[in-house]
């Protein structure tokens, strides 16, 4: 009988994008690297990264700094919403700033977003097959970083909703067998100077 081993998630967000979103900018590039460098002492089994430019780059940059660990592009890293929330579900102060948040996304997005967010959830959480801790990297964009990081607190599904995460910031989660999901640490920068940190936050919430 197959034993069951502890499973290490590493969740970062792409690099800083430009404007039109095709790519990084030189900070993003910055950002990566940083990233990278400090998970080379990290035994990554693997890098899961979107299949968007500014995803795939970032996984790229961040591959070069390590040894012998592969990369693998997936449409289930990708920028999705995972759960589309009705009014009822919300807290009442804060349901139509939410709503209108979630207005402009696309019946497409609605139809398809929930169902790679399911995926998403049998792929990369809970313990592993074997008797061997894996350690893996996600590199995806905020939705699904606050989607895991939702469902390892045992939140509701709407609560994806107003988890924000910094470029190239570092989130982990661990899955031990019998015990509950633990986030052990999130939305971590340690590894960025300064001036790359913060990116994808508004300046008035910068800490």
């Amino acid at each position: 009988m197959t034993g069951k081993a502890t499973r290490y998630l590493y969740l970062a967000r792409h690099g800083e994008a430009t404007p039109d979103e095709s790519g990084l900018t030189e900070d993003g590039r910055r950002q990566a690297v940083l990233l990278g460098r400090r998970l080379r002492d990290v035994p990554l089994a693997a890098v899961h990264h979107g299949p968007l430019p500014r995803a795939e780059q970032t996984a790229r940059l961040i591959g070069d700094q390590l040894t012998g660990v592969p990369l693998h592009r997936s449409d289930i890293a990708g920028d999705y919403v995972p759960h589309v929330p009705q009014r009822d579900e919300l807290p009442p102060e804060s349901a139509d700033l939410f709503l209108r948040f979630l207005a402009g996304a696309s019946a497409e997005e609605r139809e398809n977003g929930p169902g790679l967010a399911r995926r998403a959830l049998d792929l990369f959480t809970g313990p592993v097959d074997g008797e061997e801790d894996r350690h893996e990297l996600v590199v995806t964009h905020n939705f699904l970083v606050a989607w895991l990081v939702r469902e390892a607190m045992y939140a509701p599904k709407w609560r994806w909703l107003g988890l924000n995460h910094s470029n190239a910031a570092l989130t982990v989660i661990r899955y031990a067998p019998d015990r509950p999901a633990t986030v052990l640490f999130s939305n971590d920068m340690r590894h960025l100077p300064a001036e790359l940190r913060w990116t994808g936050f508004p300046p008035e919430l910068h800490i």
